[in-house]
């Protein structure tokens, strides 16, 4: 009897999971919105600073900087048998980095520049408008920041969602997490519903540790704020040392920006990006059929 004729057997039905969208309420209004405000503001102050940081392309420690003091990095161009090339120098090694770093072409002609037109605001050499952008956009990031630091602490949102449990913390809880990000495997059904320990800690650490180190270094490169409060020169050990830690925070936070996006799109780009939008984030979960 082949197998196109044999006899159905009676078997008791069993019930095979399958997987059902539900969609939360993931971020709240005032998230969202200082979120997107902060893509804005984030993405100026970037720019209009590598367009400060390119009227003296170098990083000094202590109260002078001046161009016979040695740098610890330095952004520039030199000639070598008649031909010009790039370099970015930290401390002693010396890495090439001609038509990116420190010589790039401007309207068809190789100009010594630390960072490229592309990657400064406005695009032409010029401080003062560097300035007034940076300040302006540094404001409105500051404002925007007091406004969800308010929202956080009333809703109970920082203490909610973002404040790790004990048992998160617990050695193998933490390892499991590390290890599953390692490879890249995210959180699925119930345990989408929340952030994940490394989530709490690395928003944590931002927020409380290397956005106020920035915030307070820019405000001690300002000679209004230092008339106002020179202990502020006196806390980071010079003007120099306060811009050295100013650069050294904002490219963290730009590394943070680039592996936050990488892993937005690693674990769904659509799912939360609508999640950013209109506050709805779809998780999977398991239901036995019928």
């Amino acid at each position: 009897m082949n197998q196109e004729t044999q006899p159905l057997r009676s078997t008791p039905l069993q019930s095979t999971p399958r997987r059902r969208a539900i969609f939360i309420r993931r971020h709240a209004v005032v998230t969202r919105l200082s979120h997107w405000l902060n893509v804005v503001c984030l993405s100026f102050l970037i720019l209009s600073g590598l367009q400060i940081f390119n009227a003296y392309p170098q990083l000094h420690w202590g109260q002078y900087g001046m161009d016979s003091d040695p740098a610890f990095l330095t952004i520039g161009a030199s000639e070598s048998h008649g031909t010009p090339h790039g370099f970015v120098e930290i401390g002693s090694v010396s890495v090439p980095t001609t038509g990116f770093l420190g010589l790039s072409k401007v309207e068809g002609e190789w100009t010594p520049r630390a960072f490229p037109t592309w990657l400064t605001f406005p695009s032409y050499q010029d401080l003062a408008a560097g300035r007034n952008w940076h300040f302006f956009f540094a404001w409105v990031f500051v404002i925007n920041g007091l406004v969800y630091l308010g929202y956080g602490l009333v809703s109970g949102h920082f203490r909610r969602d973002l404040t790790p449990k004990a048992q998160e913390l617990a050695p193998r809880h933490f390892w499991r997490e590390i290890v599953d990000h390692a490879r890249l495997r995210f959180p699925a059904g119930e345990a989408a519903r929340h952030y994940n320990v490394l989530q709490k800690l690395t928003y944590i650490g931002v927020m409380a540790g290397l956005l106020p180190l920035m915030i307070l270094t820019g405000l001690t490169l300002s000679p209004g704020m230092d008339a106002a409060f020179p202990a502020l020169l006196d806390i980071f050990g010079g003007r120099q040392s306060a811009r050295s830690l100013h650069f050294i925070t904002a490219s963290l936070l730009v590394v943070f920006v680039i592996v936050h996006v990488a892993m937005v799109i690693l674990s769904g780009p659509w799912n939360n990006l609508r999640s950013m939008v209109t506050g709805r984030y779809a998780i999977r979960s398991k239901e036995p059929d019928a």
